[in-house]
This record gives structure tokens, sequence and C-alpha cells, in this order.
């Protein structure tokens, strides 16, 4: 596998955005260890082309015949490699990416293109945050993988979402499966940070958590949040800014086991990526780990003294009070890149080839670019992340291309994110793919 080939750009006419990306493609495909013959491509683009993903789809393959496309549209559209990392929000504008993989490999796979008896490995999974019964679609589609990982994310737009699996689609699940000669790393990040410690579920009533512990959800609730003793309704600000973060019945039984998957590589250096390839654990000492999903409180019973969150609970699931947190998101950020670094790259690299002047400088540091062991990657973001949410314009790609380096790597921001059998929100999904 060669390293992918990438290009974006922002214009009002998405021909002449594609124009742009497809010029920055053409040149890195004329250099040496590049995909010059590509059979997948990646097409992010934002909702302002969605009405035209029809022509832009046609355009895509006229322009590369024989490659087959899997992309969606985003209110946010991300790309990065040696120009530094970007983010396109609310502006029209388009990413596109191109590999090589061997087309035995992979399966472009949707409700009209099901994956029949491909053996996949892992998936690519883009969805219409619409569906009905999403979370089991997921979870479902989950079960057709040998190791039961998925990554990718929700289609988000203002007014329409559309996704791309081979054609332009609206609603339901698509992507591209991968068998197990195709190696991934892949790692989720979290943006919200424990106000209170995690307390199992003791009652509910379908959304509505009734019990923590014994206790009565509301109470525990309040006390979290430094309000014991508050009426209700003079906490209505304080609960607002506050989320829960929910983790499976199961959860805390195996938080500290390694995760059960086939291609569990030993780390070469002291890390907390001992969990091989696809990110499973639930972190403690005031972090949330990939094993939790945040959803949003939508309401309180004071008569009850229960708390109502947007998912089904469960007796035995474990549930902690939480908000956004901007150094917490940051941290974990970079916490997520040097895994996925330690877990790909070698020991020691050769110092950069860019530290050298002049063409010739230039023309090795695209040598040693072309020889890394990553060949290209994908991180799908929250539509409520982004620079703005990091700090300034593009920040949260900038974290993410000053710690990976020069990697080709296109994205968006979705209406959720997927990472194992579950949709996650306020998170991020990096997921690289080595050579």
């Amino acid at each position: 596998m060669n390293r992918f080939v990438h290009g974006h750009a922002t214009h009002p006419d998405w021909r002449m955005a594609l124009a742009l990306a497809a010029a920055q493609i053409d040149a890195q495909r004329a250099q040496p260890g590049h995909a010059a013959s590509p059979t997948l491509g990646w097409a992010y683009f934002s909702d302002h082309y969605a009405a035209d993903a029809p022509a832009l789809l046609a355009q895509l393959q006229q322009r590369w015949p024989g490659v087959l496309w899997v992309g969606a549209s985003g209110v946010g559209i991300a790309a990065a490699g040696a120009e530094g990392g970007v983010e396109y929000f609310g502006e029209p504008a388009l990413a596109l990416m191109l590999s090589d993989l061997p087309a035995a490999q992979f399966r472009v796979f949707s409700g009209a293109r099901p994956l029949g008896a491909f053996a996949a490995h892992t998936a690519q999974v883009h969805a219409d945050p619409a569906t009905a019964d999403l979370a089991g679609l997921v979870a479902e589609m989950s079960a057709r993988t040998a190791t039961g990982y998925l990554f990718g994310g929700l289609a988000s737009g203002r007014e329409r979402c559309v996704q791309l699996a081979g054609g332009v689609l609206a609603g339901g699940l698509s992507g591209v499966a991968f068998d197990a000669g195709v190696a991934l790393v892949s790692r989720v990040t979290q943006g919200c940070q424990p106000v209170g410690p995690q307390r199992r579920i003791t009652a509910f009533d379908r959304n509505l958590v009734t019990q923590l512990d014994g206790e009565p959800a509301l109470d525990c609730l309040l006390r979290d949040l430094g309000l014991a003793g508050t009426e209700p309704r003079a906490a209505l600000p304080a609960l607002r800014d506050t989320l829960v973060g929910i983790n499976d019945a199961t959860a805390d039984a195996t938080a500290d086991a390694p995760a059960d998957t086939p291609e569990a590589a030993p780390t070469r250096r002291p890390s907390s990526a001992t969990h091989g390839p696809f990110d499973h654990l639930a972190r403690r000492g005031g972090a949330f780990g990939a094993d939790t999903r945040v959803r949003h409180l939508i309401g309180i019973d004071p008569a009850r003294r229960g708390v109502a969150i947007a998912d089904v609970a469960e007796v035995g699931m474990q549930l902690a009070f939480c908000r956004r947190n901007v150094q917490a998101a940051r941290r974990d950020l970079v916490r997520i890149c040097a895994e996925v670094l330690d877990e790909v790259e070698p020991e020691a690299l050769p110092a950069p080839a860019a530290l050298a002047q002049g063409a010739a400088g230039a023309a090795e540091a695209a040598r040693d670019a072309a020889a890394r062991p990553i060949a290209g990657a994908i991180y799908v973001s929250c539509a409520g992340r982004g620079g703005p949410h990091f700090g300034g314009p593009s920040a949260e790609m900038a974290i993410v291309r000053h710690a990976l380096g020069d990697v080709p790597i296109v994205g968006f921001f979705a209406a959720g994110e997927i990472a194992r059998a579950h949709v996650y929100g306020y998170t991020g999904v990096l997921t690289v793919f080595r050579r």
C-alpha cells in the first residue's frame, strides 16, 4: 500500500473546488511512493454541495475511473497534510483522499449494495442521523465484523444530509468494510470531564433514571454540582450545561482488560496504549475512556427524584454527570495521537529532512514522508467541537497535524460519531491506515 493522496479546497462553485483539490492530488500522484493507481476514494463535502452530490459524484467517477467512492456531507470539513491542518465551517468546501488498497481487501456497502459473503474485519460507517433505530443498526453492523469495531460518523447538514457509497444515498447506513489484510489503528477522544463519581444505575423507568447506587438520582446530581439541598427549579441554569456519561453494564468488569482483537500488538515503549489497535478501554482517574458515551440530560422529575437522559437506561449501567471541558478535550486529543504513533511508528524516526534547505531538502522530505508507516488517516469529530471550541480557527486539526506530522488526513464534523458498536457525542474518532 502506497501513501494516500489528498486534496481540499473551498469555493462557491463545487466544480472549482473539485478542480483545485484534483490539482493537488495529481501533483502528489506524480511523486514516488504515492497512490498512482487508486481504487478507493473518500469524499467529504459541506452541506452547501449536498444538492449537487449526484453531479459531484459523476465528476469524481469521470476524473478517476474505476475508483469506488465513500463519504458524507457535513456542516464542517477537515483536512491536514504537509500544508498544515484546516477546518472549513460555514463555507462551501470539500476534501478528497485516494488510496490504492487492493480491490479484494475492501467492499463498499449500503442498503442497495449488501456485503454478501465478504469477510469483514472492520468497517467504516456513515449514517443518516434521522434513521430509525440507528443504535440497533450500528450494533448489528458491528456484529457482522470479526473484530466488532466500526468507525465513522453521522452525516450532518443544516437542511439535507447525504452519503456516498458507490452512489448518492439518503437514510440508513453505508460505508466500506475491510478484510484482515488492511491494518488499522483507531482511537476515540472524549470532550467532556466528569463532575462527580461514576455510579451504578439501580432503578429506572425507560429513559428516566430514578436511583443511582440506591440513592435518588436527582439528589446525586445536585450533590455533584455542589447544589445539595437546592430546589430543582433554582438549579435549572446549572443543569443546562450538564451532560451524562454512560457505560454499558459490563464495561466496569472489562475496564482493565486488554481488548480482544486479533491484531493486538505489543507496545514498544511505556504507554497507555496497551489495548492493541482498537480503543476499548474505559479510563479512570478523572477522565472518560473510549467506552463512555456522552448523552444529553433532557429533564428532571422532582416528584420521583429522577433525571431523564437521552438514551435507554438499564440496571447496572455506569453513569457519571459531566460537562464539556476544553482543556480535557485538548489533553485527550493529544493522548490518542500519541497512542496511535506508538502503535504504528518505529521507536526512532530519522531526523526530518525538512530541516535541510533548498530543493534538495524538500525532495528528501517528500521521500521521508512517502516512507512513513502511516498511509493516511480519517478524522471524524463532533459538529460541536472544531476550532472554535479548541480556541481558534482550525485549532482541533492543528493539534492532530502537529501530533501526527505530515500525514494525509480528511474528515468531517458529524451529527454523531461511530466507534465500536456505538454512536457517540462530543467525541472525535481518529483512524489511521498502516502501510
